[in-house]
């Protein structure tokens, strides 16, 4: 009906691609193996565009632009419908595979490239794949009622708890003795009462209270401590436990992969400064070698500038103390203050200053100091 033009009933082609999905297996020993259909379009997809796009300079220019244009409404899609997809880490890495491939098989050969460099760079990658690995543990995932403990106020799932919940969840009295707001204080000492504003809520899909600046994430369906945001790029929440090792593996991935840009450009255009040489390089489509190392380079160069960007707003949201969540939350009710044009949004309930913030992150996931009798007197 569809290859003849006529009208399909609603959902067809969506479960004609759910069937699909479902029957794409490997054979195996144990018994075939399903493979997710979203691993598949960058490990066929990637190489074919940059090696088309060394093929000319105006093909580069075209496939270099569109590239970020399909994996933006590959987001939007997959956000809008509510889904987790392992495309996009799938696309992360094997990018870096793919361009450290590259990075060995053609401007390594040419020889103006040292041992020495090569291992910088090699230990760069390792370290930013081991915070990587870290950050895809247990983002601080709030534990799930069991199915036969019913809280006591399920009939209220809409009513806000402010303060101690006490009697509402099993261990939240303890919690709130040992640590402010459900969260480790760093070493500037924190307010003894809540902000003025800030409340304990209910989630009635967790049915759970979940302490302040924890939130529900609907593409994993669970409670976060201190949910940031969902990261796609991860396919996991960046919450109080791994939000210290997302910094990282940024951090990581940003000087790896300068440095790999820098030590290519000066292989392939020598006498130019990188900067110089990635807007102007005559001899880079001379020969196939250079132009594909080129386009790498101008992929890895849009990739990093995205990159750069989100650790950019990390890095000012960590300096005044406010969440990504957060942030969105204070646009939405107009409640938060605009910085340095709109790159922050200052909510005013955690912001101590920027010492007391960095040292606040930094104790993030760690065990809260135990209180003596005096202080809680």
């Amino acid at each position: 009906r569809w290859l003849t033009c006529k009208s399909l009933p609603p959902g067809a082609l969506e479960r004609i691609a759910d069937t699909i999905a479902d029957r794409l297996r490997v054979p195996w020993f144990s018994g075939a193996v399903k493979i997710n259909v979203s691993l598949v379009p960058p490990l066929v997809l990637l190489p074919v565009f940059l090696h088309v796009a060394a093929l000319h300079f105006l093909l580069g220019l075209i496939i270099l632009t569109s590239l970020p244009v399909v994996v933006l409404w590959y987001y939007y899609l997959t956000h809008r419908r509510k889904e987790r997809t392992l495309f996009f880490l799938s696309l992360g890495l094997f990018s870096l595979g793919y361009m450290y491939y590259v990075f060995l098989r053609e401007v390594v050969p040419r020889g103006h490239v040292e041992y020495s460099q090569v291992v910088a760079l090699t230990c760069g990658l390792i370290l930013m794949l081991a915070a990587l690995s870290r950050a895809k543990k247990d983002p601080g995932y709030l534990p799930i009622q069991a199915g036969d403990e019913k809280p006591s106020h399920q009939g209220l799932p809409n009513r806000s708890v402010r303060g101690s919940s006490s009697g509402l969840h099993g261990n939240s009295g303890a919690a709130s003795s040992r640590a402010v707001n459900g969260e480790a204080k760093g070493y500037c000492r924190m307010p003894a009462e809540q902000p003025e504003g800030v409340k304990k809520d209910w989630c009635t899909k967790c049915q759970l209270v979940r302490p302040a600046r924890a939130g529900h994430c609907r593409l994993c369906g669970r409670c976060v401590k201190r949910l940031d945001h969902h990261c796609v790029w991860i396919n996991s929440c960046v919450g109080e436990q791994n939000h210290q090792a997302f910094i990282l593996a940024l951090s990581f991935f940003m000087l790896t992969s300068v440095y790999g840009i820098t030590l290519t450009l000066h292989t392939i255009c020598r006498g130019r400064t990188p900067f110089v040489a990635l807007l102007y390089c005559p001899g880079a489509y001379s020969d196939y070698s250079s132009a594909l190392s080129f386009t790498c380079v101008w992929y890895c160069a849009i990739v990093t500038a995205g990159m750069g960007y989100i650790l950019l707003i990390q890095l000012l949201n960590i300096s005044y103390n406010v969440t990504e969540r957060e942030a969105r939350l204070a646009l939405r009710d107009n409640t938060g203050r605009r910085l340095l044009g709109g790159l922050v949004i200052d909510t005013g309930h955690y912001n101590r200053g920027l010492l007391c913030n960095w040292g606040h992150f930094l104790s993030l996931g760690s065990s809260p100091p135990q209180r003596s009798a005096e202080d809680i007197v």
